[in-house]
């Protein structure tokens, strides 16, 4: 077959709003061929958001950044679509002369379904659809038994993780990508916030920090929710403004272990997700979803708003609702009392956490909900109960971060504990009995 020299690939940016280290973008761009860059606000994921949300500013100002780079530094730029991406691909199709789609593998049962399309659009017209591994370091069955089937406890996966680990070169690396393949000077499409339906937000993702002393400091501090102890890197590692390779890289050269293990967590949650598709919606344990929960909406009102009368459950919701953001050890501490103390389905808590939090990503968010449930892969057996109080007395005795949330703290306008925490407890005990024995 004769080649058509006019031809050009397109570059997919998905999770992965960078120019550096980006291995889709730089397959792409080896090609050699001109490489069109775009981006596709997708409605199916848009849809259910605030209009103000402060994910989608995020994204739209990150894109504006990498838009301008891309045309100050190589006569480029990157093209902007608001519409269902194979309704999106279908005009690209018509419009110019496409050889071959490059992009960055994508885990959720909605991006497979949506990729299992567009793969099939492209492929009735004859153009190749290349994805690759980018988001995380070992993907799918990378990481697997002897017997090839995966994980589902943390601790073993994790060791094996680490001998793979120290046996490939996959690091950070600088590679020099072919920028002049960049498809040049060509009037590309933008867009507003408003035409995607959408208001700027006065919430501001914070920059990410894994310095030296932070990892340095990380097994010592983490745990202690008024202590600058924690990365913020979650948002930055969901929307791919930095590249893992190169954190990984960092970790290694500051030896963090307990850094490192925590973002290993990341990497067993994703292919769990990845071999257990269903959990986003069923427990792991089949068993669990048996569970008979009370899903009092007034209680989980309560709970949303901070209001539930536990201290360091009221300063965690409030601190999600002001900022997007809740330290890890609170999450724990109120995603236990939202299933153990109020008998509330875990996944109407990983929903209200899915609106909610900057860092949301669901293989995480659905993994950490159904462990402290006791429902999912390697979880907290289900008697193991935070006590809110003792967790004050262990991680926040002097209650500084308590006080930065609840200015009312002790006053007569702080509500009364929403249920006595003994009672809460064996209700608990005696509803999961009934559910798994």
């Amino acid at each position: 077959m004769t080649k058509n020299l006019n031809q050009i690939s397109i570059f997919w940016f998905r999770r992965d709003l960078r120019l550096d280290d980006n291995i889709g973008l730089i397959k792409a761009l080896a090609a050699s061929r001109p490489v069109l860059p775009i981006f596709i606000f997708d409605p199916n994921i848009l849809d259910d958001l605030p209009r103000n949300d402060a994910r989608v500013t995020f994204i739209f100002q990150t894109l504006q950044i990498l838009r301008l780079r891309l045309r100050q530094k190589f006569s480029s730029g990157l093209a902007l679509y608001y519409g269902r991406p194979l309704e999106i691909f279908d005009q690209l199709l018509r419009l110019h002369p496409i050889a071959s789609v490059y992009a960055n593998h994508d885990y959720e049962p909605y991006s497979r379904e949506r990729d299992k399309q567009v793969r099939a659009l492209l492929h009735s017209h004859s153009v190749e659809f290349y994805t690759f591994k980018d988001h995380v370091l070992f993907e799918t069955d990378e990481i697997v038994k002897q017997d090839n089937q995966p994980y589902v406890v943390y601790t073993p996966y994790m060791r094996r993780w680490k001998a793979i680990r120290q046996q490939t070169s996959a690091c950070f690396e600088a590679t020099e990508a072919k920028w002049e393949n960049l498809a040049k000077d060509s009037p590309l499409q933008n867009l507003t916030l408003a035409d995607i339906g959408f208001t700027q937000s006065s919430l501001i993702v914070p920059p990410f920090q894994t310095g030296p002393q932070l990892l340095r400091n990380y097994s010592d501090d983490r745990d202690y929710p008024a202590l600058a102890g924690t990365s913020r890197l979650g948002p930055h590692l969901r929307f791919g403004t930095v590249s893992i390779r190169k954190i990984f890289d960092e970790i290694k050269r500051t030896d963090a272990e307990v850094f490192c293990n925590e973002l290993i967590w990341r990497e067993f949650f994703s292919q769990i997700l990845w071999h257990f598709p269903y959990t986003s919606e069923k427990s792991f344990k089949p068993r669990y979803d048996r569970i008979e929960w009370r899903n009092d909406e007034t209680e989980f009102a309560r709970w949303r708003e901070g209001t539930t009368g536990y201290p360091l459950v009221d300063a965690g919701m409030r601190q999600l609702n002001e900022t997007g953001y809740m330290h890890n050890r609170v999450r724990m501490v109120v995603g236990s009392f939202l299933c153990k103390h109020l008998l509330i389905d875990w996944r109407w808590g990983e929903t209200y956490f899915a609106k909610k939090l900057l860092d949301y990503e669901m293989a995480s968010n659905v993994g950490n909900w159904q462990w402290v449930a006791g429902c999912g892969v390697d979880a907290a057996p289900y008697f193991r109960i935070f006590n809110p109080a003792a967790q004050i007395k262990k991680f926040d005795k002097d209650e500084r971060y308590i006080h930065e949330w609840i200015k009312d703290l002790h006053k007569p306008t702080y509500p009364q504990p929403i249920v006595n925490h003994n009672f809460a407890r064996n209700r608990c005990l005696d509803t999961y009995k009934r559910a798994v024995s």
